[in-house]
């Protein structure tokens, strides 16, 4: 009897935990659909369009090397770029052609997509890493727009956003954080600095690092990334730090365009295809600027 009794209430608590779990997973789920219909608020202005040669040639550059190509492929017109599982993640198609989700933006539609992470309609662009773009120049922000608008019409998907429901309610229970979620919208653009290898210029390109080493460029978990996906480390001086593996740009560059780290293994997630098209110029500044920060524990 006792031996009943024991398994009657082993039972019943296996179901009560069943029962709790199920329940925390459907308000998360529930939060999840909320915040992503939430209206986010942004302090943005308007960007000028450009169409001139200078900036059509500075926007190329930067989109293939500042991750576009990586979400929306060579051409624009979308890519599938996170498939594990149940999760399915797909960048859209930004050109004007059918299936493209720009067509109708105006001037300040493409600083609140870009900068901020927000749509036009205010609400937050789930996939858009704007916390790498927040820190754009407007001349930088104008010729990448300059280049999207200049590529050729042509048919595509809108995003494709699917979430396995335990990762759609860590983001509702504020766990994982979409791009909006992540950036000062109060910070002003960034001022130009003139390009070279500089402190300066350094500090500008390393902006681009934020949304997978994070604040700080102190590594971990990739915010939204794959459950599978190993954390991005950590650029920061202080201990794990992988600047130690690259002693003079030299040795990051070869990174850059290889993919592998100096002892020949490969480098994992990072997005190679868009960061070996960085320029010789941007990637020492880089190196100096890492090598520059201050230590850390």
């Amino acid at each position: 009897m006792k031996k009943r009794n024991w398994m009657r209430t082993l039972l019943a608590s296996l179901a009560a935990l069943v029962l709790l779990a199920a329940t925390a997973l459907g308000i998360g789920v529930f939060l999840a659909e909320r915040k992503m219909q939430r209206f986010v608020d942004v302090p943005a202005k308007p960007v000028a369009y450009r169409s001139d040669a200078a900036a059509l040639e500075r926007g190329k550059y930067l989109f293939a090397s500042r991750g576009c190509v990586d979400c929306h492929g060579s051409t624009g017109t979308g890519r599938t770029f996170a498939e594990d599982g149940g999760l399915v993640i797909a960048g859209p198609n930004i050109t004007t052609g059918p299936g493209g989700v720009v067509a109708g933006y105006q001037p300040l539609d493409w600083v609140r997509a870009i900068r901020h992470g927000v749509s036009p309609k205010g609400r937050p662009l789930m996939i858009m890493p704007s916390e790498d773009y927040n820190r754009f120049t407007d001349d930088d922000l104008a010729s990448l727009v300059a280049y999207v608008r200049s590529l050729h019409p042509a048919s595509g998907q809108g995003t494709v956003l699917k979430l396995p429901l335990p990762v759609k309610a860590l983001y509702g229970y504020g766990v994982i954080k979409d791009a909006a979620a992540r950036i000062d919208h109060n910070l002003p653009p960034e001022q130009p600095v003139p390009e070279g290898v500089t402190l300066a210029h350094g500090n500008y390109v390393a902006n681009m690092c934020i949304g997978c080493h994070r604040e700080g460029l102190v590594g971990g978990k990739i915010p939204g990334g794959p459950p599978d996906w190993p954390p991005a480390s950590r650029l920061a001086p202080g201990e794990g730090s992988v600047m130690n593996r690259y002693p003079d740009a030299d040795a990051m560059i070869a990174m850059f365009r290889s993919g592998k780290r100096p002892d020949g293994s490969a480098v994992q997630v990072m997005p190679f295809e868009s960061l070996r098209e960085m320029s010789e110029t941007d990637l020492r500044a880089l190196h100096l600027y890492l090598k520059s920060l201050p230590g850390k524990g």
